[in-house]
C-alpha cells in the first residue's frame, strides 16, 4: 500500500551532494575572479611601465643631446625602446621643439 504515500526526494546523501557542489562552485568563482583581477592590475602596471620608461628615455635623450627625440622610432632606434605593436598603441606628439612631448599608452583589444 505504499502507493499513495510520497516518496522522500531530499535524502540527506542528496542535500549534502547539492551543498558540496554548490559550495565547489562558490570557490571556482572566488578563484576566478582573484585571477581575473590580478590579471588586469598587471596589465595595467604594464602599460604604465612602457609609459614611464618612454618618458624617461625621453628625458635622457633631452639631458645627452640638448633636444627632444622627433619621433617614437628614434627613441626605439638610439634608447633601445621595444614594446609589443600588437599589444599597445603608444601617441608620441610633439608640441613644440623646446617642450617635452605628450606620451600617451593605451592596450588595444585582441
Amino acid at each position: 500500500m505504499n502507493r499513495f504515500q510520497k516518496k522522500n526526494t531530499f535524502s540527506p546523501g542528496r542535500l549534502i551532494l547539492l551543498v558540496s557542489i554548490m559550495l565547489f562552485l562558490l570557490i571556482f568563482l572566488l578563484f576566478y575572479r582573484g585571477v581575473s583581477s590580478i590579471s588586469r592590475t598587471a596589465s595595467d602596471q604594464q602599460t604604465e611601465n612602457l609609459r614611464l620608461a618612454i618618458q624617461r628615455s625621453v628625458v635622457h635623450c633631452y639631458a645627452v643631446e640638448g633636444a627632444y627625440p622627433e619621433s617614437l622610432d628614434y627613441l626605439k632606434e638610439h634608447y633601445g625602446i621595444t614594446y609589443d605593436p600588437d599589444k599597445y598603441l603608444v601617441s608620441y606628439e610633439i608640441i613644440g621643439s623646446n617642450l617635452m612631448p605628450d606620451v600617451k599608452v593605451y592596450v588595444r583589444k585582441s
